[in-house]
């Protein structure tokens, strides 16, 4: 896959990341495409930016556990 930072490989990369926090049981509601990044002249420079949001302590305890089970720890 190629990453030019467009508004649709944004929003394929915020579909993917979401479709991966899924299967390990993790909902992030605010998940989104921060559209503010595309409001400049000029394009973003590393891509554009995946909204992640706010998620409850729960929520993130889940989320630090898929790198070390990734890890194998």
């Amino acid at each position: 896959m190629t990453h030019h930072g467009d508004l649709h490989d944004v929003q394929d990369c915020m579909d993917q990341l979401r479709t991966a926090l899924e299967a390990n049981g993790i909902t992030l509601p605010s998940l989104g495409v921060e559209a503010a990044a595309f409001a400049g002249t000029y394009p973003p420079r590393h891509g554009g930016l995946v909204a992640l949001g706010n998620c409850n302590t729960a929520t993130a305890h889940k989320l630090a556990e898929v790198p070390d089970k990734a890890a194998g720890r």
